[in-house]
């Protein structure tokens, strides 16, 4: 199979660069383990809220290597999986900070970016939620109304024939446009975050496969490519890796492989059939829904969250790409625009996320508090992540943040059970999922689930 660097097509445009591998022993204040979004941030927020820290970051590939540099690219204001579920599992006060709270991180995001000139092609070009079924519809009312009682007013209703119109899918039925956010290219935003975290200081070791961590002293030791880096606090950034450094959270998460291609570029006269003149991200409404946007250069990018579990918690190079859901995706592609179906697919890959049962991050300790972490976007990370590494940074220094208090870190999600209940369960949910996106209604284990505000799909 093709290398994950060559395979995915944000990071096979990156430009290749010189990297600094750790190769001796050293110490610093603090010490990230994560080179994504999660980790750039945190180590960001810490120079900023004290400067005179010696922060160091370790990352196993480069920048943007896992989750980071292999998603859509699709930013939302959204931090719950939706503002339905943040409703149902933290209430309505909560849920509304939580919508606040979103938007004003994407805002802030956004005119980072801005002021420290990281070009990542960014595009405010909003995202559609579409209809497939009628069911869908029904739901895209609701979601406006959930949307109206928390007091946002970026979401629009949209009938059939002006779906239609923003793209020429003869699939749609309705959706819900929201105005807020755009696309970008992840692995520059990454990458972007790189140097400036280098520029205020921070030493960035990539290429430098982390062992193990354990509690010295006051501190702790990592064990990285053969030496030691020696801390007085961790902030783990790892996502779907945590488990391997920190074996007590398996429990609170699952990794689930999301898979996607990009096309060939297209011309002039194949976009003009779609429309999809505004760029926006899209969605639909099904379980195992797809997600598309284009890409700057002019392609078509096109996922699955029809993401797949590999029992013990599998993240590695084996897990990177699956043929069955290429050939899935080039499958769905040409049922929604069948007049392109001889569309070329240059690009295909695969990527781990975190869900959690309430498909929301969750922020804990280690090793007696001197390690922090923080995981479980649920595919919602390109945002979220920013958010994260404030919170793990106020944690890493001790200081008081009004982020603190939000439910989704002080409280714990459901825990997972373990295998191989574990893969038997994702496997029913899965195959119950399905049968409700081909038409049926949730079963009983569904709704059992629902009534405890757990999930299993991303």
């Amino acid at each position: 199979m093709v290398p994950i660097e060559q395979a995915c097509f944000w990071l096979a445009a990156m430009p290749q660069r010189e990297v600094t591998r750790l190769t001796e022993a050293t110490t610093a204040d603090i010490v990230v383990i994560g080179g994504g979004l999660t980790g750039f941030w945190a180590a960001l927020f810490l120079k900023e809220l004290d400067p005179s820290r010696d922060v160091a970051l370790i990352e196993q590939g480069v920048a943007a290597y896992g989750a980071s540099g292999r998603n859509a690219g699709m930013l939302s204001e959204t931090v719950d999986h939706s503002h339905s579920l943040a409703i149902q599992h933290f209430g309505g006060e909560e849920a509304a900070r939580l919508a606040r709270l979103g938007q004003t991180n994407v805002d802030e995001l956004l005119a980072f970016v801005q002021e420290r000139g990281i070009a990542c092609d960014y595009e405010a070009s909003g995202r559609l939620m579409v209809a497939l079924t009628p069911g869908h519809v029904e739901e895209a009312k609701r979601t406006m109304e959930v949307a109206q009682s928390l007091g946002i007013e970026t979401f629009k209703l949209l009938n059939r024939e002006q779906t239609q119109a923003e793209v020429h899918c003869p699939l749609y039925l309705g959706a819900v446009e929201v105005s807020g956010g755009g696309i970008l290219d992840p692995a520059k935003l990454t990458d972007g975050l790189r140097r400036e975290a280098e520029r205020l200081g921070v030493r960035v070791y990539e290429r430098t496969t982390v062992e193990g961590i354990e509690a010295h002293g006051a501190g702790v030791i990592v064990r990285a490519n053969g030496t030691t880096l020696s801390a007085g606090r961790a902030v783990l950034a790892t996502s779907a890796y945590t488990h391997h450094l920190v074996p007590s959270v398996r429990h609170r998460f699952i990794p689930l492989y999301d898979y996607i291609v990009v096309s060939e570029p297209l011309s002039p006269q194949q976009w003009a059939e779609i429309g999809w003149k505004k760029h926006q991200g899209i969605t639909d409404g099904r379980t195992f829904f797809n997600y598309y946007r284009p890409t700057a250069d002019g392609r078509v990018l096109w996922g699955t969250s029809e993401a797949t579990y590999y029992r013990g918690n599998r993240v590695d190079p084996a897990c990177d790409h699956s043929p069955s859901h290429y050939a899935s995706l080039k499958e769905s592609w040409n049922r929604h625009f069948p007049t392109l179906s001889s569309l070329k697919w240059e690009y295909a890959w695969g990527g781990a996320i975190c869900s959690t049962t309430r498909l929301t991050p969750f922020f804990g300790t280690a090793l007696g508090g001197r390690a922090s972490y923080g995981l479980g976007y649920t595919g919602h990370g390109l945002g979220t992540t920013r958010l994260a590494g404030r919170i793990l940074a106020h944690m890493a220094l001790d200081r008081s943040s009004d982020l603190l208090d939000l439910s989704l870190v002080t409280k714990p999600p459901f825990p997972y059970p373990p295998e191989p209940i574990r893969g038997w369960a994702v496997d029913a949910v899965t195959a119950s999922l399905r049968k409700v996106d081909a038409g049926e209604s949730p079963n009983l284990l569904l709704r059992t689930l629902d009534a405890m505000g757990l999930g299993f799909s991303s």
